[in-house]
């Protein structure tokens, strides 16, 4: 399974970098629970704005305002703590069988949204522009609420613990998002019975003392009652499958195949694997398998047929881009993520990719080129900025090195060293310039989190 910070499937975790974000995160104590991380990958992420587009439609916002994220957690929660982005769990995904399952789950989330439950709430402090500054958004709350024992301290990391205390909804909420959930779900096209289908995933976790609860119980109401009032309104709710019924199903076949891929034993995938299944998702399951068997060349035959079936799909090519580059052969890597990269071209992970493998294949100026189009559409992917990093150095840019390397520190809630390169990068750089003012705001944050130690 790719690191969470290396690799194309799993990538970085990014965060807000707005200063006063920043320096609010300074000033709480360091998490001790066990963190999370996003899982970053164009694909997967592609295939829930697909799930999701004709809900948000119907629900009256915006599909470029909302996203849909994955958390790198095996328990099943899904989540909102801001207007515009929606956490998902991977255990969530990897267990629910269908796309309305998830589909009822987005709708739910939706509705929390779109009914205002959040407007009560410390984190809706307008610090989620980049819709993933999970623990910067909740280290906020924390402050807001008084509770620092509760904060989250990394940029990147948020506890399970804090999620409870802050992500939970009244049963009123919870009623009124269940309502408003069917009814995006109809109109939709989508089955509201699939609604009922993931309740009674968690039938019974009310009767389960809260440390052995799954996280959605904890941060979602469940009862006999309100399993049924759900059950009233799908039955007064007829509904039609929609037109995009079809797409849906495949594009959650593929998330839920790369996802597993990357996930399960190599050796226990292929055995399970029905040796007459040709799906698209067995097919990519079993290619991923045999990549992370260092099969590479077995891996790429079967991500060729895919790509066969699909010629324009820039996401199977962004996957086989990923078998290259990790196999060492980088300028195959490069050719591959520009193909993708045309046929995606929206998508700054790919694009990021791309200038990973330009570097290493020694094409130092060509990498500069695309990394400088990712960074200007995603500044917050830390291995983008640590590649960044080494385009500057290279070129004798010991400034802007300095500057995008004190970002990736932030993003990693490591204010103290992100302070040590912003003061030397505001020491190089043209005062007053946009990256000498980059580097006051995290010099302010790392002296704010100095501070906080130091009282102590």
């Amino acid at each position: 399974m790719p690191q969470v910070w290396g690799g194309r499937v799993l990538c970085a975790v990014r965060s807000a970098l707005a200063s006063a974000a920043l320096a609010a995160v300074a000033a709480l104590p360091p998490q001790t629970a066990a963190a999370q991380s996003l899982i970053r990958d164009a694909e997967i992420e592609h295939a829930l704005r697909q799930l999701a587009r004709p809900l948000i439609a119907v629900a009256g916002l915006s599909p470029s305002q909302i996203r849909v994220l994955l958390i790198d957690d095996r328990q099943m929660n899904a989540f909102v703590i801001d207007g515009r982005t929606i956490f998902l769990h991977s255990g969530l995904l990897t267990r629910l069988g269908s796309a309305a399952q998830v589909q009822a789950v987005l709708a739910h989330e939706l509705a929390h949204i779109a009914n205002g439950h959040l407007a009560r709430r410390a984190v809706n402090l307008g610090v989620a522009q980049s819709a993933a500054g999970i623990g910067m958004m909740l280290a906020l709350a924390a402050a807001a609420a008084g509770e620092g024992k509760a904060a989250v301290g990394a940029a990147v990391g948020v506890s399970t613990a804090t999620q409870g205390r802050f992500l939970a909804h009244t049963r009123a909420e919870e009623a009124s998002a269940d309502q408003s959930g069917v009814r995006y779900m109809a109109a939709a096209g989508v089955p509201p019975a699939a609604a009922v289908e993931v309740l009674d995933l968690f039938r019974g976790q009310e009767a389960l003392s809260t440390s052995r609860q799954d996280p959605y119980a904890r941060t979602h109401p469940l009862s006999r009652d309100r399993i049924r009032a759900l059950q009233g309104f799908v039955a007064a709710v007829p509904t039609q499958p929609g037109a995009g019924a079809g797409q849906a199903d495949y594009w959650f076949s593929r998330a839920q195949a790369k996802l597993a891929g990357f996930t399960q034993n190599p050796a226990d995938a292929l055995r399970r694997l029905a040796p007459g299944d040709d799906s698209d998702a067995a097919v990519m399951r079993r290619a991923v398998a045999l990549h992370r068997q260092t099969r590479t060349d077995e891996a790429l035959a079967q991500i060729d047929r895919l790509i066969a079936r699909r010629p324009g799909d820039g996401y199977l090519l962004d996957l086989r881009a990923q078998f290259e580059f990790e196999a060492k052969r980088f300028a195959a890597a490069a050719r591959t993520w520009a193909r993708a990269a045309q046929a995606a071209p929206d998508e700054p992970l790919i694009l990021a990719g791309q200038g990973r493998a330009l570097l290493a294949a020694g094409d130092a100026r060509a990498a500069r080129s695309v990394l400088e189009r990712a960074y200007a559409r995603d500044p917050y992917n830390p291995i983008l900025l640590r590649d960044l990093a080494t385009v500057h150095a290279g070129a004798g840019e010991t400034g802007l090195a300095s500057l995008v390397t004190a970002e990736r520190y932030a993003l990693a809630g490591r204010l103290r060293d992100a302070g040590v390169h912003a003061r030397r990068a505001a020491d190089l750089l043209p005062q007053g310039s946009p990256g000498w003012r980059r580097a006051q705001d995290m010099i302010r944050a790392a002296e704010a989190a100095e501070k906080t130690r130091s009282k102590r």
